[in-house]
């Protein structure tokens, strides 16, 4: 039983340390034993610098084997890892390093010329780990102590894209329980090799990619971020077997296979192609299975769950968007989201999580954990969804989203719905905008398709054949493209911003 993530890769250190693990954009290869090495050296200075168990340590980081290891030495020690992508700015870098009360700070500097420039304004000193800088160890830190501090694997940012960021205490049980189930969910063994660009300072990197392959002994083709060219010949040359990443992942690969005039890429060792950590809409679906040929499988994760709650099945093609059904280890509940009373099959709710993977609550924050914890252990996530007769579960969006327009609730996913099946349209966001009387207008920002120009007669048109007056949007607004985090979700609260000064 691993009781630790490090574990994960003890095993195969044990039984096939040479067997290939990473491999990078120069194309050269890593072996479990070179990640055990870098592993070892990144211990060894974390004791150096007096790292306790307890203590958080931060990564400012890019994806790269380095970060891996730090990640995996953190464990060793007993120390927190605390990831937060080196594309941030230089405000929520530091605000990060202040929440987590970070012990020292480590810097992807050789893999991101943005956690370079992060550790050259914070003075960062080098590292004996090949590729890191590390800014100086902060004396006032405190280290966690009592139970928290030997449960606890990691410290995961949510996203913040409706509010503020919270630190997500996530357990080493959680992430090892999910690394199982995620690569049992889709066949993963050590003849796969996945496409790893989807930060692993993100529960979906970490997880779903990182730790999901330790487990399974599989490969990663890794690479700091995303670039479509480089995806495809990933897909043609290199082996990829898995593909994994958000939405918006999709949309601008399939936006650039348009403008390079090409339908179907060339995949032909492509077995399993997911998406996951933002909502999905049957358009894109539709669009990336014909580019494919294959079923886009789809789920529901949050970081709060160490990874993913519901998945769809491997074998299994639906031709609907459901985010699948439930994992092993989880329950999940539609609930009245006033009363908390459970709901029956069918009706809309705020969806409820309790079991194995959920966190141990927000970091030194009591008063946002009370927020979302129900009697009975029960998280209440924030997000709306059914589910249906046969267990299979609807994500609709979030609670805070939802639009009070004369009475009536609006739910953003059904306008964005209508909006995506526009000639041209990429994807599209919708949010409100509060009246002075309280009363709230619907407001969409849609991203185009190259070369695409917005009918706005015709768009009206259709949208009014699609949706309930009170539903209809007040102003359509063109963005050159949708304002997304790191890791491919719609930053909504900039949405929101940008309408209230319309």
């Amino acid at each position: 039983m691993n009781t630790r993530i490090h574990h994960l890769l003890d095993r195969w250190l044990a039984v096939a340390p040479q067997r290939p693990f990473i491999h990078l954009p120069d194309g050269s290869s890593l072996s479990f034993a070179d990640i055990g090495a870098l592993a070892d050296t990144a211990e060894a200075e974390l004791r150096q610098l007096g790292v306790q168990p307890g203590d958080r340590v931060l990564a400012v980081a890019e994806n790269c084997p380095a970060h891996a290891a730090l990640i995996l030495a953190c464990s060793r020690v007993g120390a927190w890892s605390c990831g937060v992508n080196a594309r941030m700015a230089p405000g929520e870098i530091d605000a990060f390093a202040d929440k987590a009360d970070a012990r020292i700070v480590y810097f992807t500097s050789a893999a991101s010329a943005s956690a370079a420039a992060h550790a050259q304004r914070l003075g960062a000193c080098g590292s004996a780990l090949a590729g890191m800088q590390h800014s100086r160890v902060r004396a006032q830190a405190q280290a966690e102590v009592g139970a928290l501090r030997d449960a606890v694997a990691a410290l995961i940012f949510t996203s913040g894209t409706t509010g503020t960021p919270k630190g997500v205490m996530v357990g080493h049980d959680a992430l090892a329980h999910f690394a199982r189930i995620s690569a049992a969910s889709r066949a993963l063994g050590p003849g796969d090799r996945s496409y790893a660009f989807v930060p692993m300072t993100h529960i979906f990197g970490l997880g779903t990619v990182l730790l999901a392959s330790l487990h399974a002994g599989a490969q990663l083709v890794m690479r700091p971020q995303f670039d479509p060219a480089d995806l495809l010949d990933a897909l043609a040359r290199h082996g990829v077997t898995q593909l994994q990443g958000p939405p918006a992942l999709y949309s601008r690969l399939l936006a650039w296979l348009q403008a390079q005039g090409t339908a179907h890429p060339d995949a032909p060792a492509l077995r399993y192609v997911y998406t996951g950590a933002g909502p999905l809409d049957p358009v894109l679906k539709r669009r990336v299975e014909d580019a494919f040929g294959q079923p886009l499988h789809h789920g529901y994760g949050l970081s709060e769950y160490a990874g993913s709650v519901h998945l769809t099945r491997m074998r299994e093609h639906r031709p609907d968007t459901s985010a699948g059904y439930v994992v092993e280890g989880a329950e999940v509940r539609v609930c009245d989201a006033v009363t908390g009373q459970p709901l029956p099959s069918g009706q809309r709710g705020e969806l409820w999580i309790r079991g194995r993977g959920l966190m141990h609550g927000y970091f030194r924050d009591a008063q946002a954990t009370a927020a979302v914890m129900r009697e009975g252990g029960w998280y209440a996530s924030g997000d709306l969804g059914e589910l249906h007769a046969d267990g299979a579960l609807f994500v609709a969006g979030r609670l805070k989203e939802m639009i009070i327009r004369s009475g009536f609730n609006v739910y953003p996913a059904e306008v964005e719905l209508a909006l995506n099946e526009l000639p041209g349209v990429q994807r599209s966001a919708v949010v409100g905008r509060t009246e002075r009387d309280g009363n709230e207008q619907v407001i969409a920002f849609v991203e185009l398709r190259p070369g695409a120009v917005l009918d706005a007669l015709a768009a009206h048109g259709h949208l009014r054949q699609r949706l309930a007056p009170y539903k209809l949007p007040s102003r359509i607004v063109t963005l050159a493209e949708l304002p997304t985090s790191p890791n491919g979700k719609v930053l909504k609260r900039l949405l929101q911003e940008q309408a209230q000064a319309l």
